[in-house]
């Protein structure tokens, strides 16, 4: 019965033979797992930990070690792995801060390399100690897993980040099932990582203000959430909900709906997949379902395709914002050159009084004061809600999304020798932000696209190397604390995250922008705990998922061992 459930659980992703354990051999050096347990109820269907320890012992010996990513908590204690663990934890469907990220890639080079665990001593090679794996998971052994794997591809390896991610997508997952990595926004770090790896690695994490976002293609009710990493990184916060009146709009008409029909398709969940949207980064080379060419790349090829490559990203231009219709009331610059004909008047103010959120085709969102955010990664949330009637007391999401984006990377920090520029504009369309758990579903349409407007909040600091290379990062090596393990019954993975559904009206949930952010306004139906819940998305998850050996080869569930 467990190993039944096990492979429920499991489903898509390719079992090892020889273990019975949902993993795959992303190389013959880098160990992509899910999450395992050693514990009731979970321990029915996720990868036994004892089972997993008796496979790596047996393969491996005392040359493997792990690295984790899970701010729901890692699941089982350190000890029950021999203390060989590093934890770099960072909220799920989501890209960790990228400050982590030479940390994770420079702590798994040393250990391949000959290195200590804690980045003390060791004999410390140029050549990949022979023996020695790296053994990453998150919970279903994707998202997370696969952004660690890729980026250590291409910032050690030598490898394309195209070729990475095909790679990933042809050991971890089914035929015609989708991509290893398929958060846009993760992609977008893998991007990051690339263009840091190319131009010296090096980064500098600074705090950055949010001046205005611009929307165009509004629809009425959508509400816009400014917010950052917190705790190091394993939380992430609000840091500010736009009221009514940081809201102009500029031009009106607000787009129509598009139509119930097309919400129940949502909301049923018909339309989400694994897939990367087409308007992602690197969206071809992660979905690709041919992948048996993808390999690293050959040194001349490499240096022939950076030559080719216009490394620099495009540069978003500050004439591409809405220009404000001056107003008696109205104080703000006119130098910026509008997409709009000057001719576009505002909405009427009856109109706009008959919704508290307006929408129109052009509307400008500017906060009392700049939202200062600590570190150089900003999130946009939006939301968008229908209330009913205040005798009925519910109101429905009909959207969720969210866009991550890091203002060095956007400010052409590694192209600029670590000096990005003082401010910039980040735009994004609606079909390339990120969904709803990891899928592409994000329910109706709130808008058309969203440009935000930011600027650093500091003078500017010494940019720092990756730690390899006597860079000023600081211990880039060292690992940070592991999340807190959740030891109630529901577990580290029955954590709330944003769904389209009905809501409960109440007072602290009238100007919040989350859907789940306030727990005791969720209607009961979405209390989950267990596997026929919150585990019922793991199935979704990882329906797609395989298990494969160190050649790469899919293993038949019929064929593996409990």
């Amino acid at each position: 019965m467990a190993s039944f459930l096990r492979q429920l659980v499991a489903g898509p992703r390719r079992g090892h033979s020889e273990a019975g354990l949902d993993l795959c051999y992303v190389t013959d050096h880098i160990i992509a797992t899910s999450g395992p347990s050693h514990t009731y109820p979970k321990l029915a269907y996720r990868n036994p930990l004892d089972q997993l320890v008796t496979f790596l012992d047996a393969k491996h010996g005392a040359d493997w070690a792990i690295w984790e990513f899970r701010a729901e908590g890692t699941g089982y204690p350190d000890h029950l792995v021999y203390d060989r663990i590093r934890h770099y934890p960072f909220p799920d469907h989501h890209p960790p801060p990228f400050s982590l990220m030479p940390r994770i890639l420079a702590s798994m080079r040393h250990w391949l390399h000959g290195g200590a665990l804690d980045g003390v001593g060791g004999s410390v090679t140029e050549k990949r100690h022979p023996d020695r794996v790296v053994v990453v998971h998150c919970k279903a052994g994707k998202g997370r897993s696969g952004t660690a794997s890729v980026s250590y591809l291409v910032a050690e390896e030598g490898w394309r980040a195209e070729d990475a991610l095909a790679r990933f997508t042809e050991r971890r997952m089914r035929p015609m099932f989708g991509a290893g990595v398929s958060i846009p926004s993760q992609l977008r770090w893998v991007r990051y990582v690339d263009r840091w790896t190319r131009h010296g690695k090096r980064y500098a994490d600074r705090p950055i203000e949010i001046l205005e976002i611009h929307t165009w293609g509004l629809r009425n009710g959508v509400k816009l959430d400014v917010e950052g990493f917190a705790e190091d990184g394993k939380r992430i916060c609000s840091l500010h909900t736009f009221q009514k009146k940081e809201r102009q709009v500029v031009q009106g008409g607000a787009p129509a709906d598009g139509g119930l029909s097309d919400l129940v398709w949502e909301m049923a969940g018909y339309s989400s997949g694994t897939k990367a949207p087409a308007q992602a980064e690197f969206a071809d080379a992660t979905n690709n379902e041919d992948t048996a060419t993808a390999k690293p790349a050959n040194k001349k090829e490499e240096e022939a395709a950076a030559a080719a490559a216009d490394l620099k990203p495009p540069t978003k231009s500050k004439t591409d914002l809405i220009t404000e219709q001056p107003t008696q009331e109205s104080t703000a610059s006119a130098s910026r050159a509008s997409t709009f004909s000057t001719s576009s008047k505002l909405s009427s103010a009856s109109s706009r009084k008959s919704e508290a959120e307006p929408g129109g085709m052009a509307v400008l969102f500017r906060p009392a004061t700049p939202i200062r955010v600590p570190t150089s990664d900003v999130c946009v949330a939006v939301e968008r809600r229908n209330r009913t009637h205040k005798s009925i007391g519910l109101t429905m999401v009909s959207s969720v999304a969210h866009v991550w984006f890091n203002a060095f990377f956007e400010g052409n920090g590694p192209e600029q020798g670590g000096s990005p520029d003082a401010d910039g504009v980040f735009t994004i369309e609606w079909d390339a932000m990120d969904g709803i758990k990891g899928t592409s579903r994000k329910g109706s349409r709130c808008l058309d696209k969203m440009s935000v407007v930011w600027r650093f909040a500091d003078t500017g600091v010494s940019s720092s190397g990756d730690g390899g290379g006597g860079g000023g990062g600081g211990d880039i090596v060292g690992a940070a604390e592991p999340a807190a393990l959740d030891t109630t019954t529901a577990g580290p993975d029955d954590m709330e995250e944003k769904d389209i559904g009905l809501r409960v009206q109440s007072p602290a949930s009238a100007d919040i922008s989350r859907a789940s952010s306030v727990l005791s306004a969720e209607l009961p139906r979405h209390h989950k705990k267990g596997p026929a819940s919150n585990d019922a998305d793991d199935v979704v998850a990882l329906e797609s998922v395989k298990t494969s050996d160190a050649a790469g080869e899919e293993l038949r569930p019929e064929a593996t061992r409990t």
